[in-house]
C-alpha cells in the first residue's frame, strides 16, 4: 500500500530528476501509482503544499506603538505562536534589519509586517504577519516666514520671524532656526531665536526669503515656503548744489568743492556734476546717501562758469539750480619786448617798450624800469601796455617791467638795450713825438676816436694806401708800428668804423731826413699844408683859364671831353 509520505520521501529529493523523466499516467495507476510514474497533478499539489506561504497568518503578530511623534524611536517586534526562525521585518515590502529601531518616521502610509519560518505538520513554512500602519503625529508644522513690516521703506529695518510650534507633550524639545535669502544663509546661521532683524533693507534686497526650523534631538528639519519681500523706494526731491568756498569766489590754483544733496530719497542715488555749456559730466558717484561731494583740484581760468548737479534713484534725474563760479586770477609773469626801427638802436631812435601778462584778472597796472628807475606806468583792462622814448647815450643798460593786480605783483626778466653811438672823426698822432724822423726809425701811428660804441676798427693809410688795421674791442684807440724808409715821406691818415659808418682823420705830412746826404727832414705840418693849398689854387686857376680859352676857339671841345 502506498502513502503520500512514502511518495514524498521517494520523489521530493529527486524532484529535478523526476521532472526530466516526466512519468505518464495509466488507468490502473490512479489509486497507487508506481514510483517512477507519479502523476504530475499530484506532484504539483505537493509542491504547493510544501512551498513557503505568502498569505497573512495569525501565527505571527507585528507589535509596534499605534501612534508616535516624528523623531520618536519605534521598536518593531514580531511575536510567533510556535517555533519560528529566520524572522524578518519589512516596510512597504522592503526588508529591513531584525529588531530595527525606527528613529524617524516621515510618512503615515508606510505599511509594516514581519515574516518567519515556522514549524508545521509538513515541515518549515514561511508565514507573514498582518500589515500594520503606524500613526505619526507631526512634531512641529512646517514653519511660516513672516516679515514685519510686510512692505518696508528702503533704508528702514525689517524683522523676519520663522513661526512654528511644538505640541504640549514635547514642549521640552529645543528648536533652532536659520534664515535664507535665495540660497544664502543670513546672520550667523543656526540660532535658537525664531526672529532675525535686518538693520536696513534696500531695493536690491527685494528677493525671495525662507527659513528652516529643526530639532537637535531627535533631528527633524523642516523649511518654509519662499516669500517675496517688497521694498518701497522714495524718489529724490529738492536737489541742491552747494559750493565751497561760499559764493563761488575763488583764486586760480585753489580747490573747488561741489556738494550735491537731496532733501528726500531712498536707496542708491546717482549724483552727477555739470558745467553749463559742456556735454560730458564733470564726475559721477553712486552711493547710499543723501549727499555726495566732488572736488576740482587747482582750478584755472577755464573752470569759471555756472554749475549744477543732478540726482537719480531710478525714477529719473532731478536737477539743481545753477550756481555761478568766478575766479580771480593772479597776473602771470610779464614779458618785456623792445620795438626798435633797426637792429642796432642808435642815439635819437624812438624805442617802444611792450609789457604783457598772458593771464590775470583786470585791471592790470604795468610799470617800466631802466636800471630800477621808473620810466612810467600804464593801467589797462586787458592786453598789454606800451611806453615810448627817444634814445640818448645814457639810455644804454637794463630794462624791465612789472604787472600788478589785486592778487599780487610779477616782474619780467631783464632786457639789455645797447645804444650804438657812431664814431667821431679820429685823430692820428706819431710816436715818438718830435719834429724829426730818420730812416730806420720805428714810427708808431696812433689813431683814436673820442666817441663811438665799441668795438671800433681802425685803418691806417700812407698816401691813401692801406698800411694795416687794428681793432679796439672795448673802445679807445689803436696803434700801428712802421719802420721808416726814405720813400715814406708824405701824407699819413687813419679811419675809424663801428658799423655805423667810417670817419677819417685829417692827413699829417711826415718828412724824413736820410743818412747818405745828411739832409735834415723837417716835420712842417702847418706850413707845408698852407703851401700846398696855395699851389693847388694856382693850378686850378690855370686849368680853368685853359678850358675857357679852348671853348671860345673850339665850341666842340667841351662836348668832346665830356663824352
Amino acid at each position: 500500500m502506498c502513502s503520500p509520505r512514502s511518495i514524498f520521501s521517494e520523489y521530493f529529493p529527486m524532484s529535478s530528476l523526476w521532472m526530466e523523466n516526466k512519468p505518464s499516467f495509466g488507468e490502473t495507476d490512479l489509486l497507487c501509482p508506481q514510483p517512477r510514474q507519479f502523476p504530475m497533478l499530484l506532484w504539483l499539489l505537493l509542491l504547493l503544499i510544501l512551498a513557503p506561504g505568502r498569505d497573512q497568518s495569525d501565527k505571527l503578530t507585528l507589535q509596534a506603538p499605534h501612534s508616535v511623534f516624528e523623531g520618536d524611536e519605534v521598536v518593531l517586534r514580531c511575536q510567533a505562536r510556535g517555533e519560528a526562525r529566520e524572522i524578518h521585518f519589512y516596510r512597504n515590502e522592503y526588508q529591513i534589519q531584525p529588531n530595527f529601531t525606527l528613529k524617524s518616521v516621515s510618512r503615515n502610509d508606510d505599511k509594516y509586517h514581519c515574516s518567519a519560518l515556522m514549524r508545521g505538520f509538513w515541515g518549515w513554512k514561511k508565514e507573514n504577519s498582518k500589515h500594520l500602519t503606524i500613526q505619526i503625529q507631526e512634531l512641529f508644522p512646517p514653519p511660516m516666514l513672516i516679515s514685519r513690516p510686510f512692505s518696508p521703506i528702503e533704508g528702514s529695518p525689517v524683522t523676519l520671524k520663522c513661526e512654528t510650534w511644538l505640541p504640549p507633550q514635547r514642549s521640552d524639545i529645543q528648536l533652532r532656526f536659520c534664515f535664507f535669502r535665495k540660497d544664502e544663509a543670513l546672520g550667523s546661521g543656526w540660532n535658537s531665536s525664531p526672529e532675525l532683524k535686518l538693520p536696513t533693507v534696500w531695493s536690491e534686497d527685494a528677493e525671495s526669503y525662507w527659513c528652516q526650523a529643526e530639532t537637535v534631538t531627535p533631528h527633524i528639519r523642516k523649511r518654509s515656503l519662499r516669500s517675496q519681500l517688497y521694498v518701497q523706494r522714495i524718489p529724490v526731491s529738492d536737489v541742491n548744489l552747494e559750493i565751497q568756498p561760499p559764493e563761488g569766489q575763488l583764486t586760480e590754483g585753489e580747490n573747488l568743492l561741489l556738494i550735491c544733496s537731496v532733501a528726500k530719497g531712498t536707496g542708491t542715488v546717482t549724483f552727477s556734476w555739470h558745467r553749463e555749456g559742456t556735454v560730458r559730466s564733470l564726475g559721477r558717484k553712486t552711493q547710499r546717501s543723501l549727499s555726495a561731494e566732488l572736488q576740482i583740484l587747482t582750478v584755472k581760468e577755464s573752470d569759471a562758469g555756472r554749475y549744477y548737479c543732478a540726482a537719480d534713484n531710478i525714477h529719473g534725474p532731478v536737477l539743481s539750480k545753477l550756481v555761478r563760479v568766478t575766479l580771480s586770477i593772479p597776473v602771470s609773469r610779464p614779458v618785456l619786448t623792445v620795438m626798435s626801427p633797426r637792429m642796432k638802436a642808435m642815439v635819437g631812435d624812438v624805442v617802444e617798450l611792450h609789457c604783457e601778462s598772458q593771464s590775470g584778472s583786470p585791471p592790470i597796472l604795468y610799470r617800466f624800469y631802466h636800471e630800477n628807475v621808473t620810466l612810467g606806468s600804464s593801467s589797462v583792462p586787458s592786453g598789454r601796455a606800451a611806453f615810448k622814448f627817444s634814445l640818448t647815450v645814457e639810455h644804454s643798460g637794463n630794462y624791465s617791467c612789472e604787472a600788478e593786480n589785486s592778487l599780487g605783483v610779477q616782474h619780467s626778466d631783464r632786457v639789455i638795450i645797447s645804444v650804438t653811438v657812431p664814431v667821431s672823426h679820429p685823430v692820428v698822432t706819431f710816436s715818438p713825438a718830435g719834429t724829426e724822423a730818420v730812416v730806420g726809425d720805428v714810427l708808431e701811428l696812433h689813431c683814436e676816436a673820442q666817441r663811438g660804441s665799441p668795438p671800433i676798427l681802425y685803418w691806417f693809410y700812407y698816401k691813401n694806401v692801406t698800411l694795416g688795421s687794428r681793432e679796439a674791442p672795448f673802445g679807445g684807440g689803436a696803434s700801428f708800428n712802421l719802420t721808416l724808409m726814405a720813400e715814406h715821406s708824405g701824407n699819413f691818415s687813419c679811419g675809424a668804423d663801428n658799423g655805423l659808418g667810417v670817419q677819417h682823420s685829417e692827413m699829417v705830412i711826415l718828412s724824413i731826413i736820410g743818412p747818405p746826404s745828411n739832409k735834415t727832414f723837417l716835420i712842417t705840418v702847418g706850413v707845408t699844408a698852407g703851401l700846398l693849398s696855395i699851389l693847388g689854387l694856382a693850378a686850378t686857376a690855370a686849368l680853368v683859364h685853359h678850358f675857357r680859352t679852348r671853348r671860345n676857339s673850339d665850341p666842340t671841345f667841351l662836348l668832346y671831353n665830356m663824352t
